[in-house]
């Protein structure tokens, strides 16, 4: 006699974030800024899964008490609390609705995968704004738009500016700075928001 056996194969989806409610306003102390700024107030606390998500997208800095994780992606800080998400430079509400839907997809992807992550309770090394300036002409010139050198600098460490964005740094200088940053580069080639 033989025994045949009907296998199926059940998915089951753990979502640990499932819902929030969106909040978009104004900077305070920019009111005249053309950026908008948003929370999103959590239903569920995800405050578990930050040591996990911190080190699928390698966190900027990371906080024990109270819990939270901030990324530098695309010029934006985007910091997850356990129960709330704040997200800056938005150009609009579309903006900044696709950035939290993408957020609660890596919250609830790297949930669904904690099993298989090494937890991180520590931020990413960051860059010394004084090594960038080293590099830097230091002629306050302006071509990048910002008003000194140092500003550039700081635009450079934060991730907002690159050395392309120097019209004044020789090929050396450049490779130079390209060189001191690229242990600090974040991949945001695959992220799509």
């Amino acid at each position: 006699m033989e025994v045949q056996y009907n296998s199926r194969c059940i998915m089951e989806v753990i979502m640990l974030l499932e819902s929030y409610q969106l909040e978009i306003f104004n900077n305070e102390c920019m009111p005249g800024a053309m950026s908008v700024q948003c929370f999103a107030h959590l239903n569920q606390d995800v405050s578990e899964v930050l040591p996990f998500l911190n080190t699928e997208l390698g966190g900027f800095t990371y906080i024990k008490d109270p819990p939270s994780v901030t990324f530098r992606l695309h010029g934006k800080l985007l910091t997850v609390h356990g129960k709330k998400i704040a997200v800056n430079a938005l150009k609009d509400e579309a903006e900044a609705r696709k950035i939290v839907e993408w957020m609660k997809q890596e919250i609830n992807n790297a949930w669904e995968k904690r099993d298989k992550i090494i937890p991180r309770y520590v931020g990413m090394p960051q860059p010394q704004m004084i090594q960038i300036l080293k590099c830097l002409p230091k002629t306050n010139c302006r071509e990048c738009g910002e008003p000194t050198c140092m500003v550039f600098a700081t635009r450079v460490a934060e991730g907002v500016k690159d050395s392309d964005d120097c019209p004044a740094l020789t090929p050396t200088d450049r490779a130079t700075l390209d060189a001191y940053m690229k242990p600090y580069a974040t991949d945001e080639d695959g992220i799509l928001w």
